[in-house]
């Protein structure tokens, strides 16, 4: 299974659709609440959603959101990555709830190779997140420092570091 790209694999205008999407659950919500410390009741408490707000329950934190849809993309995007350089945009386009499922997908905007080093070049991508029934709820724009080929040779090809089993 392949994980990551190298330079050479990213065509401009083609998009990966990440799989499998995640279903939120309250579990997940308050436990990145609270691991981040953003105690925001909108998030927390779901008496004060509902006669507060005007959703009428809690919203899934939006670092949350970003941060499942970023974690999607890694075996597509940015798995053989060298460095993730830049976040250039991020948007909450709409709210996500308790028991939504999110899913993502990329789409290769640009990608220009490294002017100082011959073995790499940066990738710049954009990343939809939308829910089950397609409404679009985070969209941000990045850009990856992925290897050539030839980076990735020298450095023990597809699973550097892999170690070989010792068979007693």
């Amino acid at each position: 299974m392949q994980f990551g790209r190298y330079y050479e694999e990213f065509e401009v205008g083609a998009t990966y659709k990440h799989w499998p999407g995640k279903t939120v659950t309250e579990y997940d919500d308050h436990l990145f609440c609270l691991l981040t410390m953003n105690h925001h009741p909108l998030h927390l408490d779901a008496h004060y959603a509902a006669e507060t707000t005007d959703f009428g329950e809690n919203v899934v934190v939006g670092n949350y959101v970003y941060s499942l849809l970023l974690g999607m993309s890694v075996p597509d995007v940015s798995g053989k990555a060298i460095a993730n350089l830049e976040v250039e945009s991020l948007k909450h386009v709409a709210p996500t709830f308790h028991g939504d499922t999110v899913y993502g997908e990329t789409t290769v905007l640009d990608k220009t190779e490294s002017r100082s080093k011959d073995d790499r070049g940066v990738v710049h991508v954009e990343t939809i997140g939308y829910k089950q029934d397609g409404t679009v709820v985070c969209v941000f724009r990045r850009k990856v420092m992925v290897p050539k080929r030839s980076y990735g040779e020298t450095r023990g090809g597809e699973q550097p570091g892999r170690p070989e089993p010792v068979r007693r």
